[in-house]
């Protein structure tokens, strides 16, 4: 009986110390407007803490904690496998904060080696629907919104205590377990959620430019015109381009400027193609 004790203790111990919820959402999205049936799915989190909330990606959590151990280890980013980190590729490059204080939201980019962030400056203007239904084992309401250029449905339930959702979405009174666009180029859809003990501390590798909205924006349209201008001439390789995912795919040392100006211009065009049809349009 002592011992069972002991256990029941120290299992709720261990739900006392865990402090956040981690909701994840399958995403499923169609990036490239030349062909809508390249349809991309991938995992995201949905980390929230009664301070603020983290969107990312899981396969950047992936790829994180294997550099994380690498570091550790001693070794260097060279050392990674290049197969496993592109098995880790992400079409979430970005990520998003919001702090439930401020209410505010961040998003959170990587343009060439630097690191971008910026606060949304346009507000969700919700018109809640007194329509109901039930997805999986929720409740769920149904919302609209116009945000980025597309019109999006919403289903949120007042299941979990929770006003929040993926991605810039919130500010509903309930979490929000389905969002789509109109035109089914993107989605988002909870599948699970569990405990856990604090919000990850994302690697940010380079620095980090806290610009105006407008301003990132202009920042990516140039770093698809002139990819280069972002990019140290020191050290060639080993960058994430917008867009980029992961790996050292920039080229790296023994090659000249020009050969690796043209694979640089190849690479961030393909990119842009495969990107066409951004999750915010305007």
């Amino acid at each position: 009986m002592k011992k069972l004790g002991i256990i029941a203790l120290a299992l709720f111990m261990q739900n006392i110390s865990a402090q956040a919820n981690r909701f994840v959402y399958q995403v499923t999205m169609k990036p490239d407007a030349t062909n809508k049936n390249d349809i991309k799915t991938e995992n995201a989190y949905l980390d929230i803490s009664a301070e603020k909330s983290l969107f990312y990606s899981e396969n950047r959590f992936k790829r994180d904690s294997i550099m994380q151990k690498n570091f550790q280890s001693g070794g260097g980013r060279g050392s990674v496998s290049r197969d496993q980190m592109e098995g880790l590729r992400s079409n979430i490059n970005y990520s998003v904060e919001k702090d439930k204080n401020n209410q505010k939201t961040f998003l959170k980019d990587r343009i060439g080696r630097d690191n971008y962030s910026y606060e949304e400056d346009r507000p969700l203007n919700w018109k809640i629907s007194s329509e109901t239904t039930k997805i999986g084992e929720y409740k769920v309401q149904k919302a609209e919104t116009d945000f980025g250029g597309r019109k999006w449905t919403a289903w949120f339930t007042t299941d979990l205590p929770y006003q929040d959702g993926p991605y810039k979405f919130g500010g509903l009174p309930g979490l929000i377990v389905k969002v789509e666009d109109d035109k089914g180029d993107y989605s988002f859809d909870l599948m699970k959620n569990y405990k856990i003990a604090d919000l990850p501390n994302l690697n940010q590798f380079g620095n980090t430019i806290k610009v105006k909205r407008t301003d990132y924006l202009k920042q990516q349209e140039k770093y698809k015109s002139d990819p280069m201008s972002f990019i140290s001439q020191q050290g060639g390789g080993g960058f994430r381009g917008a867009g980029g995912g992961g790996g050292n795919r920039g080229g790296g040392g023994g090659q000249n400027p020009a050969e690796m100006r043209k694979r640089m211009e190849e690479r961030v065009k393909d990119d842009a193609k495969k990107n066409s049809n951004p999750i915010e349009l305007q």
